[in-house]
């Protein structure tokens, strides 16, 4: 096994050549957004007609590029119903910033990646979609955080989402140099080691195994610039890797089952030993407090983020409720009433992604309202059970 100094062809350093026993694996690094890089994968291609041709996609992504239909066919009630919003709102925010960066370039996120499997099937080279499926992607990234480290992501999510981007083509090039992807690469692992593990060291992993099984003598791989070096160190190193130990979901965590199901029961228990050392009238009173607690707060966030009336006041019905078990959140429901009552129209699934870098057009478009419902209602709900529970536990004695 050894890795050559540089492609038989004159390529830029984006594009790495090693070779693995008796087959040859050229290594495209790409930028997500760049036309170069997109030029740059269609003369690799044609210049070397490899066997097979690897892509950093899965087929579900692979399906949004090609057919732009994503958004149009978001079935949301099923996403709500199956607890999915949470995780929807992770994958958005991930990708509004790289897509709003994209416009300005004149470029289509991903653009490189679908010219890849264009080039190919004008030569009629097989497709090997490599990536493994987004979804366990992006529910392995957020189950495997702790509370605290998904609100620093969210917030600072937010917070890089509603700046304004301005990059050009040749800050594109210098980010992707090698020194700069790396210092990048460890600031990630340092800051968030979970995100880095799951979104990158995992799908290197991935990633590689599925090359390696390509078919052929000689494969073209077209990856992002930031997995080009664990891939390589892979190829070069390569030990076999059952994949289905990437491809699970992780468990919510015991802790978690035994908070989420022993505050409520803190709460009940309390009201009942509130009725018998007080009486009826002092449990009344309790119960009563602990229903306007709840449903107070979340009712305001949903009033601020606009919904319907009749979502305002299931929110108030709902959060005393849902805040008495782990099952389900205020937010769900309320999001679930939303939609139903105010669905959005195809137009503003078309410009989600350039409305949620504007925060005033959270309010405008109907599908980011639905998300402001699930927020504002929720932390709603989370701010109103302690206030609950401490009121109700001062009570106690």
């Amino acid at each position: 096994m050894h890795s050559s100094e540089r492609p038989r062809r004159e390529y830029p350093s984006d594009v790495q050549t090693l070779t693995v026993g008796h087959r040859e694996f050229i290594i495209v690094g790409t930028a997500h957004i760049s036309q170069e890089s997109a030029d740059l994968v269609r003369e690799v291609i044609e210049n070397e007609k490899p066997d097979c041709v690897c892509v950093e996609l899965d087929e579900k992504r692979h399906k949004a590029l090609a057919q732009k239909q994503r958004w149009e066919e978001l079935d949301l009630k099923t996403i709500i119903r199956q607890k999915q919003l949470a995780t929807l709102l992770v994958n958005l925010l991930l990708g509004s910033y790289q897509k709003r960066l994209g416009e300005k370039l004149g470029v289509v996120p991903g653009l490189e990646l679908l010219e890849a499997t264009k080039v190919a099937e004008e030569h009629s080279i097989p497709i090997k979609l490599c990536d493994r499926d987004v979804r366990i992607t992006l529910r392995r990234a957020w189950n495997s955080m702790s509370f605290f480290k998904k609100m620093q992501f969210m917030s600072s999510g937010l917070v890089g989402v509603l700046e304004n981007p301005d990059i050009s083509e040749a800050q594109l090039k210098e980010i992707k140099q090698k020194d700069v992807l790396n210092d990048l690469m460890q600031e990630l692992g340092e800051a968030m080691p979970v995100l880095k593990r799951v979104l990158i060291d995992e799908r290197d992993t991935y990633l590689t195994q599925n090359i390696l099984a390509a078919e052929g003598e000689k494969i073209v791989a077209v990856v992002g610039a930031g997995h080009v070096k664990g891939i390589v160190h892979a190829l070069q190193n390569h030990k076999p890797i059952d994949l289905a130990q990437i491809e699970v979901i992780p468990p919510i965590s015991p802790m978690w089952k035994i908070i989420g199901w022993g505050i409520p029961a803190l709460i009940v228990g309390s009201i009942v030993y509130i009725g018998f050392q007080k009486g009826p009238e002092a449990a009344g009173d309790n119960a009563l407090f602990w229903i306007i607690a709840n449903g107070l707060p979340s009712m305001i966030g949903t009033i601020v983020a606009l919904g319907h009336p009749i979502t305002i006041i299931t929110a108030f019905i709902a959060a005393p409720f849902t805040s008495l078990t782990p099952l389900i959140g205020a937010g769900y429901v309320t999001a679930f009433v939303q939609a139903y009552f105010r669905p959005p129209v195809v137009r503003e699934f078309q410009t989600v992604s350039k409305d949620f870098g504007s925060f005033p057009r959270w309010w405008q478009n109907k599908l980011l309202r639905i998300f402001l419902v699930f927020l504002l209602s929720g932390i709603g709900s989370i701010v109103g059970t302690w206030v609950g529970a401490m009121e109700i536990f001062s009570n106690l004695f």
